[in-house]
């Protein structure tokens, strides 16, 4: 890696802290566009994958995806996949490909298709009608362990271009995404998915977001465009769920001052 890649990712570090507080959807959708130009990836996804109940006959050991976040650029050929992943990760139909996911979970790891999974497998039913179709060449993760149940983890999608990721390519994504525990951390608590008590929905992360500013409720009120009631109900709400009393509570555990 080069020292005008590394001055890249050390500004892109330094915008992050300045944005990630309060507005994480931003954060995510500006590393992902940063990263994408760097290892010439066409789009990228930021997936919540959280730990549920485990069962003998469940070959992803309870882990399922109930958050995710994805930008599109310039490129638009992925539609429906999303949905389609969804419904059969949560379906039970195990590819072999999802369990490379799981494989080694609990560390820090960077993978991808083209170098994980058999030249057989790109011959498949399930690759040529999820991935080929939509002129998916390669994929690479990069996954942060929080806890035992709980990952961030990115994905960055070569499309319409037969190229695979290289060495180089993985080297600096792991570099860019492995020095900043705390962001995956807010990520991961802006869904709701590591200190919550179940997944925040869409409604109350907008509140959650002015809930981390100095916005009052009737600010959150004019600015979301909701009742006084809706929006007191969404702030208890939120509170209950990351068993906090009140804002500081809730700025404490941002902060990582609070387990």
């Amino acid at each position: 890696m080069n020292q005008k890649t590394r001055e890249i990712i050390h500004s892109l570090w330094d915008e992050l802290t300045d944005c990630c507080v309060g507005d994480s959807d931003t954060a995510v959708d500006r590393l992902m566009t940063v990263m994408c130009r760097l290892v010439n990836a066409q789009n990228a996804s930021w997936i919540g994958a959280v730990r549920v109940k485990v069962t003998r006959t469940d070959k992803l050991n309870g882990w399922r995806v109930p958050a995710l976040r994805k930008i599109q650029r310039p490129v638009r050929s992925d539609k429906g996949l999303t949905a389609e992943l969804h419904r059969i990760w949560h379906s039970g139909e195990i590819d072999p490909s999802f369990l490379i996911g799981v494989k080694g979970v609990g560390k820090f790891r960077c993978w991808t298709l083209r170098r994980s999974m058999p030249s057989a497998w790109f011959k498949s039913p399930f690759y040529k009608n999820i991935y080929a179709q939509r002129k998916f060449y390669d994929i690479a993760y990069v996954s942060f362990p929080m806890n035992n149940d709980a990952e961030s983890m990115f994905s960055f999608n070569r499309i319409g271009v037969s190229r695979a990721f290289s060495e180089k390519d993985i080297e600096l994504l792991s570099y860019a995404l492995r020095g900043i525990k705390w962001f995956h951390r807010q990520i991961l608590l802006s869904h709701g998915l590591m200190s919550a008590t179940s997944p925040l929905l869409p409604s109350e992360r907008k509140v959650l977001n002015l809930l981390l500013t100095e916005a009052s409720e009737k600010e959150m009120v004019a600015r979301l465009r909701l009742t006084p009631a809706t929006t007191h109900q969404y702030v208890k709400g939120i509170f209950r769920k990351f068993g906090v009393s009140g804002r500081s509570g809730l700025t404490s555990l941002w902060l990582g001052r609070n387990r």
